[in-house]
């Protein structure tokens, strides 16, 4: 990875920005500062407006000079691993994985190493820095046995502007999912908060007695014996929130050892993990507002499944 340098960025206040906060007008006039970043800056004395010290807030004057040193990001505490990746797609901004089942996305603690994180700290060399480390933004995940389309932010203009569509739910995601049972409809909806189990603190719940707005709809692609695929799409992104709502339904995905899938069912048919597959992502490029959409086909493990009971 190439080492990341200090950056100076200057600009004049023009009469957009005259009258704003000093940390609020550098906040919009450098897209990759929040405004908690710009006013930390201010205070380290790395603003300098009209060649003199500045105060978070003070307010800019039309005509004033701007001068804002970003210092460089600093090095991860975590060791980059020669991971193979499948990339779908990469620029200075983004970069779309197909995660296999089996891969962490994050490290936490007893997963320090071998995570999607540490195979696109050894990949991206291009790296400036989320949230002042060079690291990449994990703007959303995907559970350790589950695979598919995944998007990572490179800095943070990115991280910022897909985190924003991620909360306001404009994202486009769909997943396939094996289920055990057949369901009497070929499309349905489950709207039902999710939150943590009340005895199970690893599990999470529709009785939940503090529950977060959770919505799914899904549809029938097609039956098989005892079991069903099912086109999902997701409103909202609650932790488990496939396999906690089709659990709730009768329908637990096929292999989830937590939601009642059957892990020695998956097994008989040689999955070693829940069935669940990202299949479909659509964004917005956080640069240029471009819509984005990638597919990926089902991985052979899930084919092979579908081609057995067929």
């Amino acid at each position: 990875m190439s080492d990341a340098a200090s950056r100076t960025i200057a600009f004049q206040i023009d009469a957009e920005l005259a009258g704003k906060r000093i940390d609020t007008l550098i906040a919009e006039a450098i897209p990759e500062l929040s405004r908690a970043q710009a006013r930390r800056l201010i205070e380290a004395g790395a603003v300098r407006i009209a060649n003199r010290g500045a105060k978070a807030s003070q307010r800019g004057r039309e005509g004033d000079s701007v001068r804002v040193i970003l210092p460089a990001p600093e090095a991860s505490s975590l060791e980059p691993e020669a991971i193979p990746l499948v990339v779908l797609d990469e620029d200075p901004d983004v970069i779309v994985i197909d995660k296999p089942a089996g891969l962490v996305v994050h490290p936490a603690a007893g997963h320090r190493s071998g995570t999607l994180v540490n195979a696109l700290l050894y990949h991206c060399d291009d790296l400036s820095g989320v949230g002042g480390v060079l690291r990449p933004g994990i703007v959303h995940r995907l559970d350790k046995g589950t695979s598919g389309v995944l998007v990572c932010a490179k800095n943070d203009l990115a991280h910022r502007a897909l985190a924003a569509q991620f909360k306001e739910h404009s994202v486009e995601r769909e997943y396939l999912a094996l289920v055990r049972g057949s369901p009497s409809q070929d499309h349905g909806v489950v709207n039902a908060p999710i939150g943590r189990h009340p005895t199970d603190r690893k599990k999470f719940s529709t009785r939940a007695p503090a529950g977060r707005s959770a919505y799914t709809e899904w549809r029938v692609e097609r039956r098989l014996r005892d079991l069903t695929l099912l086109r999902v799409r997701l409103r909202t992104g609650r932790t488990h929130q496939i396999r906690v709502h089709l659990a709730s339904r009768g329908l637990p995905l096929l292999g989830d050892p937590v939601y009642g899938g059957g892990r020695a069912s998956a097994r008989s048919l040689g999955l070693e993990r829940q069935a669940l597959h990202a299949a479909v992502l659509g964004f917005v490029h956080p640069r240029g507002a471009q819509p984005r959409r990638y597919e990926s086909s089902l991985p052979d493990d899930l084919r092979a499944v579908l081609q057995a009971l067929e």
